[in-house]
């Protein structure tokens, strides 16, 4: 039984564990928090990628090392963050529910009212390091939408499972989901 899957992007390698998520179902575990070379290598590439835009937004957590470097190498000055959590400083949030396949229950995001101002008007890039069932991204898109803003693009490291069949997104790889054997479910 296969416990890892190597994948190639960016031009690096890793090697990723493979997690169950059902009796049936494994997911390969792509984490860039704290691997430095592969955000600063996947951020590049997905730089040459993406489409004209005003601000960048992702939800907490794992997308903030990815939108911060691309923030950096594109010398942007600002970029958004919707959280999982209200914090003391948000005043009037606006929020949205969201079930993502690697999280066991519904999560709320938030974005604070002087956030959805700096979208309002604005040409929005979502940025995300997975895209596999887009429940995240939709969340991000539909506070982005309430908030003024127009959605001009989605942008992830990887697409898993299905979600490389979806015209909406750029991703820079294809990452297959995993049967109980750890072997790639083709589709």
């Amino acid at each position: 039984m296969k416990e890892t899957y190597r994948i190639k992007v960016a031009g690096l390698e890793r090697d990723l564990p493979l997690c169950s998520i059902s009796q049936d179902l494994k997911i390969a575990a792509f984490v860039i928090l704290g691997d430095v070379e592969l955000t600063t290598a996947c951020a590049r590439e997905l730089i040459r990628k993406i489409p004209e835009h005003d601000i960048m937004i992702t939800a907490e957590a794992k997308g903030i090392p990815l939108i911060h470097e691309m923030a950096r190498q594109m010398n942007a000055e600002k970029y958004l963050v919707a959280r999982k959590a209200q914090k003391l400083y948000m005043k009037d949030p606006i929020t949205v529910e969201v079930q993502s396949i690697t999280t066991a229950r519904k999560q709320t995001l938030y974005i604070d009212k002087n956030d959805a101002e700096l979208l309002k008007g604005k040409r929005v890039l979502i940025i995300d390091d997975v895209i596999s069932t887009g429940e995240s991204i939709f969340a991000v898109e539909k506070l982005v939408k309430m908030s003024g803003g127009t959605v001009v693009g989605k942008a992830a490291i990887l697409a898993e499972g299905d979600a490389k069949y979806r015209e909406d997104i750029i991703y820079l790889e294809y990452l297959p989901l995993f049967n109980a054997e750890g072997e790639p479910i083709e589709k």
